[in-house]
Parts: C-alpha cells; sequence; structure tokens
C-alpha cells in the first residue's frame, strides 16, 4: 500500500511517500514559502535524486498539484500515476476531547475539526486546508486524522483540569491537551522495543526538545501528564514561546505595553523564549556560541533551558513513583549532549546517571546513554511521526 502522508503548516507542507507495510520511504520533500515571493518544492527520492523547483504556489492546493505533479514525473517521480496512491495520512494538530486515537476522515469528522479551530487558530486551519485539498483533488482515496493530542487523552482529570471556574471548562473546555503525542508514543515504543521491556511495565520520561518542546510522563504505556497545555505555549522555555509564566505577569505586561490580544499572543509565541532571553537566536547552537564566547545573556538563557527540562523530569518521576526510563528526541534531543547532561546531572539520588563519553558520542542515532551502575536508562532516540501516522493510516484503511 502507498500512503503519502501530509504535515501542513501556514505556509509549507512537509510530505513522504511511504510503502506500507515494509516502511520503506519512496520520496520525501518540503513545499515551502506557500504564498510568499520565492515559493519552491524540495523534493528528495530514495535513490538519493534531489531536486529544487521554483514556482508561484498561491495556496495549499497548488501545493499539493505541485507535490503530486512530481511524485508522478517521468524524471523525479516515484510512482507512475496517481491510481498508485492509496491513502493519505494527515498530521492535525489539535482534535480537542473529541478523539483520543487516529480516525478515518469523514464528513463529519472534518466538521469536528472545523470546530477545534478555536482551541488551535494557528495549526487547524492549513491542517484542514490539506484535507480539503486531497478531497478535491483525489476525491477517491481514503484520509486518515492522527492527532498531537490524542494520545494525551488518557490523562486523569486531576492532571488536565486548570485551578479555574469549572463552567469555563464546560463551555469552553478550557483544559490541557498536550502536543507532540506522536513524537512521544512513537519513542516510548521503540524505547520499549530496544529494551527488550512491555511498555506496559515501564515508567517512562520522553523529552521532545527542539523549537518547540515538551515533556511527557508516561506510566505503563500511557500519559499520565505533559508539559504543554491547552496550547503549545505552556511549560518548558522554547525556542520563541516563553513556557510556564506567571498568569499575574502577563497581565501587568499587557497593562504597561497596553497590548491587544493579538500582538500579545504574539509576544509570547515570537518573540519570547530563548530568543527573548538570549537576545541572539531562538536557535540552540547560536546560543550555545554567544554563551561560548562570554555572551552572558546567553549563559542565563541555557542555564535557564537546562533547568525546566531538569525540573519537569524530576516533577514528572514524583508523580509516577519513580522513573525506569528517560528518553532524549526532537532536534536538540538528538543531538545536542550538552543539554542531555546537564538536565540530567546530580540525578543519582533517583537513580539516574549519565555515561558522559556515551553522551558526547551521540548525535542523531538511537543509543542508550546512561552508565552501567544507573537504575534508570537514559537513551536518545530520533523520532519518526511520520513512520507513526503511515503506520495508523495503515491500519484503518485496511479495515475500511
Amino acid at each position: 500500500m502507498k500512503i503519502i502522508v501530509l504535515n501542513c503548516g501556514s505556509s509549507s507542507i512537509k510530505y513522504q511517500l511511504f510503502e506500507l507495510p515494509s516502511q520503506r520511504v519512496l520520496a520525501k520533500g518540503l513545499v515551502d514559502k506557500i504564498g510568499l515571493k520565492g515559493s519552491m518544492i524540495k523534493h528528495w527520492r530514495d535513490d538519493q535524486t534531489e531536486v529544487k523547483l521554483e514556482g508561484e504556489i498561491l495556496d495549499h492546493q497548488i501545493g499539493i498539484e505541485y507535490l503530486l505533479g512530481v511524485l508522478t514525473s517521468e524524471k523525479y517521480g516515484s510512482i507512475k500515476k496517481l491510481e498508485e496512491i492509496d491513502a493519505v495520512g494527515h498530521r492535525v494538530v489539535h482534535a480537542g476531547e473529541m478523539f483520543n486515537g487516529s480516525v478515518y476522515i469523514s464528513p463529519e469528522v472534518i466538521t469536528a475539526l472545523e470546530e477545534c479551530i478555536e482551541l488551535a487558530p494557528l495549526h487547524n486551519p492549513p491542517n484542514l486546508k490539506g484535507i480539503y485539498s486531497i478531497t478535491k483533488l483525489l476525491p477517491s482515496v481514503p484520509q486518515v486524522g492522527v492527532f498531537d493530542t490524542a494520545f494525551h487523552q488518557t490523562m486523569p482529570n486531576y492532571v488536565y483540569l486548570y485551578g479555574i471556574p469549572y463552567s469555563l471548562y464546560e463551555k469552553y473546555k478550557i483544559r490541557r491537551y498536550g502536543f507532540h503525542g506522536t513524537s512521544h508514543r512513537y519513542v516510548s515504543k521503540r524505547a520499549a522495543g530496544m529494551l527488550d521491556t512491555p511498555l506496559h511495565n515501564l515508567k517512562m520520561i520522553t523529552c521532545h526538545l527542539g523549537n518547540g518542546a515538551s515533556i511527557a510522563a508516561i506510566k505503563n504505556g500511557q500519559s499520565l501528564d505533559t508539559s504543554m497545555g491547552m496550547t503549545p505555549i505552556e511549560g518548558l522555555m522554547m525556542g520563541t514561546r516563553t513556557g510556564d509564566l506567571d498568569i499575574g505577569a502577563f497581565l501587568q505586561i499587557i497593562n504597561k505595553e497596553e497590548l491587544d490580544i493579538s500582538v500579545a499572543n504574539t509576544l509570547v509565541n515570537k518573540h519570547s523564549g530563548m530568543l527573548g532571553v538570549s537576545g541572539v537566536s531562538s536557535d540552540m547552537r547560536d546560543v550555545e556560541h554567544a554563551a561560548e564566547a562570554g555572551n552572558e545573556r546567553a549563559k542565563v538563557t541555557l542555564e535557564m533551558y537546562y533547568y525546566r527540562i531538569k525540573k519537569y523530569i524530576g516533577a514528572y518521576a514524583a508523580a509516577m513513583g519513580g522513573v525506569d526510563v528517560i528518553v532524549f528526541t526532537g532536534g536538540v534531543g538528538e543531538n545536542d549532549a550538552a543539554t542531555r547532561s546537564r538536565s540530567t546531572s546530580d540525578m543519582q539520588f533517583m537513580g539516574v546517571e549519565i555515561d558522559e563519553d556515551k553522551n558526547k558520542s551521540v548525535r542523531g542515532k538511537e543509543a542508550i546513554i546512561s552508565s552501567e551502575t544507573s537504575k534508570a536508562r537514559v537513551m536518545v532516540i530520533p523520532t519518526n511521526e511520520e513512520l507513526v501516522i503511515a503506520q495508523d493510516t495503515y491500519d484503518i484503511v485496511l479495515k475500511l
């Protein structure tokens, strides 16, 4: 079965063409700068053929038309005709409380996702544009939605509720939902497989650290808690997001700076985090280089970043009554040895000890980096959200 996986952002479309059940990636690419000057497609085929094509890509439907054209082209394609596409899997950020797993996309599901737009106004609209476009361009091909929030639907109510009037939860569904669920699900299962231990026997903390970042407490294979909340702003300090912030302080900023809601939203989403504190960059590598050169704000930014990860790991170990496995994933988690080392330092009291030689030698590959005497295993596992989406799509379409 040939399955296209689409991840539609506001001005981009990431895509991969899988062959299941072999899990072979036939092609992948990025449609970038949709609706902007300099729009293009970067396309890679499994035989290492690579191409960059520029063109006027005004909207997501045109972008999907372009990528389908490249996939079937004689020179760069991996399939001869569109009829070879058996299904399409979509990454959808927010499903509210409606879905606790991946689903076949029916008209009723589309309506439900439209109702979730106000919960994720930046993410769900472009996700839906991808669904609308495939519905028009490939009307007979089944589509499946795989949700960032679904994995965390196992959180108990005492974890996901906020300390606000309960009526606001009932009226507007204001609660913690969590994100990066597909990544947390993948690396937790992969970790259990690498350790040859049933997932339901493990207390695991998974750290997805990239420009966006979240940590999950996974007890007996289910999400017990996660650092992101109703939106991706809550939790760890990220590239441009504040992470945890006193609401009173935020109200003070709004009042003093006389900000409207739109500007305030941009402040905490786009101008804060590592970028806002350091004044250097949202990229960990740039901040590290600045710190090495003596930039004091860059140094304190890194200390804040490490500390907050460490604090969440400790909190989640307490919440689960211990920890058996800590997993690092995402661009920073997979590649930055300093982050892994500093965020797990001085944790011998809870059975966590990294082997620094192993840690320093690992970049972007699966490895166990804990010491031989560490009671908890510390692991690095590159995430593969696209494979999860493809596999879920395959499983659902087989049953249609």
